[in-house]
């Protein structure tokens, strides 16, 4: 296992899970149809849960460029080492979003809705606003980062010993996410993250998605570079106060 690999596997599950749990409640003729949006953002928060623990040994875990912009900016990882990690993210990414559709591909056959079969692979807004669509996207990011950044391991308090909690460390990252999508996630859906949403759709245009419609490429833009901007405003907040 290298960092590479590690980020490439563990995005692939992460969109699988979270892909996966949007499939099963929006598409249909599935046993999950119609489940709804706790059952969404509970599954997306269990995903990144599942992600991290993956990847959290042999890379840290960013999972997201937004994650890995704003730690390089922190001071907390290597510039050079950015373009290798949002590279296997994406690709993860892709993969997990072509699986996704593999096996759903029957649900997908028949769902009539172009709408949905899109939301399958990527977000979009519930009110078209550029404006306040970027703002969801870099409120949403601002905070995932900002406190991942407090995020403090557990010790023995009187002697400052650190306590390896192994897969567990997870936790608050999964319940940071499901806040998130519960608290602030209904307008754009919460990609929070770059390749969450362009991976997707790049294989949205890519596959023979039956019956498809537009990839919405004039929206592509917002979940990319709204986590930037969010994560890499945590991260100078954070260097500001700490």
């Amino acid at each position: 296992m290298t960092p590479f690999l590690a980020e490439f596997l563990s995005t692939a599950i992460l969109i699988l899970l979270g892909n996966g749990v949007v499939a099963n409640v929006i598409l249909n003729k599935t046993k999950g149809n119609g489940g709804g949006w706790i059952v969404i953002t509970t599954a997306w928060a269990l995903a990144v849960f599942v992600g991290v623990v993956i990847a959290g040994p042999y890379s840290g875990a960013h999972l997201n460029p937004a994650v890995t912009i704003a730690l390089a900016i922190a001071g907390k990882f290597e510039w050079g080492l950015v373009p290798e990690y949002v590279l296997a993210q994406l690709l993860g990414a892709m993969v997990g979003a072509s699986v996704v559709w593999l096996k759903y591909i029957d649900h997908f056959r028949a769902t009539e809705d172009k709408g949905l079969k899109l939301a399958a692979f990527s977000t979009g807004p519930a009110i078209k606003n550029t404006t306040a669509n970027l703002f969801s996207e870099i409120i949403g990011s601002f905070v995932l980062l900002f406190v991942i950044f407090y995020i403090t391991s557990a010790e023995i308090s009187d002697t400052k010993t650190p306590v390896g909690l192994g897969s567990i460390g997870a936790i608050p990252v999964m319940f940071l996410v499901w806040a998130i999508g519960l608290s602030l996630g209904g307008t754009t859906g919460y990609a929070i993250n770059p390749v969450r949403d362009l991976g997707p759709r790049i294989m949205h245009a890519i596959l023979p998605v039956s019956e498809k419609g537009s990839s919405e490429w004039s929206y592509a833009w917002i979940p990319v570079v709204g986590p930037i901007i969010g994560g890499s405003l945590a991260a100078l907040l954070y260097n500001v106060l700490n």
